[in-house]
């Protein structure tokens, strides 16, 4: 996998990633599908992974695919009645889809921002800029309160559990995907040091137990 390539969108079915993936093609983007299996860590935040299925873009093709997306949003625009449910929406809770444009589709987002516009209200670049910075280092920080899951690492290192060096190494070296395609690593320093001493605890005591039943099988 080009290591350039980053998620650009997820969908609960092939067919959604698919629709998407011809629309990008007919702006020379080039893109991978890929399944979207859960990983041992996604249990850690205590969240399941719903969305089975990602496209992937090169990281310098996300400003383009975006405003692919947002021109198409656009155009779709004259299909929607005002019977539509965003605009039973209050102002803060428009603002709020500008803020976190990741969770709503494109046609949401222009539709907010077309019925804060109708209702007079300020919508500049500056101001979308500004929000996509705030929401960009909300989803940067890195996930806390690990210390259940380092507690069971250790143990099921100690004792030679695979299942602790799958969960030192996640730790470690688990990174997630912000909008823009940039990636962080999802723990804190202090937990991701502690990731990587309970794999290297795991491995050893792995090691040091399969030398012993060598020697007791000889």
């Amino acid at each position: 996998m080009n290591e350039s390539f980053s998620v650009f969108r997820k969908y609960p079915t092939l067919g959604q990633v698919k629709e998407l993936e011809v629309l990008l093609h007919e702006h020379e983007i080039v893109t991978q599908i890929t399944d979207n299996i859960a990983p041992i860590d996604s249990s850690f935040t205590g969240s399941m992974a719903q969305n089975q299925y990602e496209l992937k873009i090169s990281i310098v093709d996300f400003e383009k695919a975006e405003k692919v997306l947002e021109d198409h949003a656009e155009n779709s625009l004259i299909e929607v009645g005002e019977d539509h449910y965003l605009f039973g929406f209050s102002d803060d809770e428009l603002y709020e889809i500008l803020l976190k444009s990741d969770e709503w589709s494109e046609l949401d987002y222009m539709l907010a921002r077309k019925i804060l516009t109708q209702r007079g209200k300020a919508i500049d670049t500056e101001l979308l800029k500004a929000l996509k910075r705030q929401r960009l280092e909300l989803l940067a920080k890195p996930d806390e309160n690990q210390k259940p899951w380092i507690i069971a690492g250790y143990i099921f290192a100690f004792f030679g559990g695979l299942l602790g060096l799958f969960i030192g190494y996640s730790l470690w070296t688990s990174k997630k995907t912000l909008p823009n395609g940039q990636k962080v690593y999802s723990y804190t320093e202090h937990d991701r040091a502690q990731g990587k001493t309970i794999f290297y605890l795991g491995l050893l005591v792995l090691v040091f137990y399969i030398i012993v039943r060598i020697m007791l099988s000889v």
